[in-house]
């Protein structure tokens, strides 16, 4: 122990006596020690980010979506089928016994969206009350409409938090009145804020409720009128048990919407489950790219470090031949050059820690990405940094070994 230590305060002896050298030497392990923290905190936090908004979706969840066409495809497509309605809402729920439950949402198209206060740019969806369960929304004041609500065609109204800001300024919306293109709607409740960087996954939207008007669907279709061709529903969510995996429900769920559309494929249906598969896949893969580019980083410092280690035997080949000469053993010579190596990679890697968060940082701000925390980031780059450390270390300190005492002291 008392041998590491005083090899360990000469190498810290011999880094500061060749300052510019050893910093020379530590970019490679520095820039590469920052790419792999930074590479692997932006990757954790996207993968925590995209995991909350599939949670978001349901895993237990299959979404099904209207298809848009344009005017004279729609007008073909509607001859054969009404597009989504809430007859294909009660069909799955009665006919396909793997599912729990089944809840129907129609974005409202708005020419008028205010209250007493002010105007506002959200959106209106019509939904069925069993949306807020499955969607994960909650409210943080007042209360969330019920069926109810919905089958009495109540003129009641959930708000997202961003909303409420715009339509009631000074607060205090809960009780308050907003108009809907023509229909007066009171509020009674106001959502919680979920802070979500993004409101997508894999393309597919997820709503951004935060800057949302819920109503009750049948309220909806009884006090509003819908445009010529456009279907009753654009979004239908069906939850399934455990009896039965996404994939293969959304099979069966097919082809009963099929043989109710007359096999039109007015619709896509969304695995959320999928989802996460395929963002763990493209996860893997920037991850490993990434760790590749940080690897060659480390790889070119690792050869600075080789480099600087040969040039240093060369300067202090009377000091080996001398250290020989008084009894030191090869081993006590290759382990000095060995723990001099080491030390640069670990100061390379002390450094590179500072760099990745830095960057971390300064992506998230500039970007907007989000970024999360891993132990083992850190501790996976600190010990690939000191491996190639000692790894491009080992050379040197078998030449330095290897040198003969009395050759080493006859050197000029």
């Amino acid at each position: 122990m008392n041998t590491l230590g005083i090899n360990l305060r000469h190498a810290i002896s011999e880094m500061m006596h060749h300052k510019l050298r050893t910093l020379l030497t530590l970019l490679g392990m520095v820039f590469g020690v920052g790419a792999v923290i930074a590479m692997l905190s932006i990757g954790e936090g996207a993968q925590a980010e995209a995991t909350r908004l599939i949670e978001k979706m349901g895993l237990r969840n299959l979404v099904i979506e209207e298809k848009t066409f344009d005017q004279e495809t729609l007008k073909e497509v509607r001859e054969d089928t009404l597009g989504l309605s809430m007859n294909d809402v009660r069909a799955l729920q009665d006919s396909l016994p793997f599912v729990e439950q089944t809840c129907g949402e129609k974005t409202i198209k708005t020419w008028s969206l205010f209250s007493v206060n002010a105007n506002s740019d959200g959106a209106v969806k019509a939904i069925s009350p069993s949306c807020f369960a499955m969607a994960n929304l909650e409210v943080a004041s007042g209360r969330l409409f019920d069926e109810t609500d919905n089958k009495d065609f109540s003129q009641v109204a959930v708000i997202g938090s961003e909303a409420a800001e715009q339509l009631f300024p000074e607060g205090n919306a809960l009780g308050e009145r907003i108009k809907v293109n023509h229909l007066w709607v009171q509020v009674v409740g106001i959502l919680r804020k979920d802070e979500l960087s993004k409101d997508e996954i894999q393309g597919i939207k997820l709503g951004a409720e935060h800057n949302q008007i819920f109503i009750p669907v049948e309220t909806a279709f009884k006090r509003l009128k819908l445009e010529m061709l456009e279907s009753q529903l654009d979004t239908i969510r069906v939850g399934i048990d455990e009896s039965i995996k996404p994939q293969l429900a959304s099979v069966a769920i097919d082809r009963l919407l099929k043989r109710r559309h007359g096999n039109i494929d007015d619709y896509q249906i969304i695995v959320p489950a999928s989802l996460l598969n395929q963002q763990n896949q493209t996860q893997q893969i920037f991850t490993i790219v990434m760790s590749s580019i940080a690897g060659i980083s480390l790889l070119v410092g690792g050869i600075g470090i080789m480099n600087i280690m040969l040039a240093t035997v060369l300067e202090r080949t009377k000091e080996i031949g001398l250290l020989r000469a008084l009894g030191a053993r090869k081993v006590d010579i290759k382990n000095q050059f060995l723990i001099e190596s080491a030390t640069i990679a670990a100061f390379g890697a002390i450094l590179g820690i500072v760099m990745g968060v830095i960057l971390s940082f300064l992506i998230q701000s500039l970007a907007s990405w989000p970024v999360a925390w891993s132990l083992f980031s850190i501790i996976l780059a600190v010990g690939v940094c000191l491996l190639t450390g000692i790894a491009f270390g080992y050379y040197p300190a078998k030449q330095a070994a290897e040198l003969d005492p009395i050759q080493a002291l006859q050197k000029n």
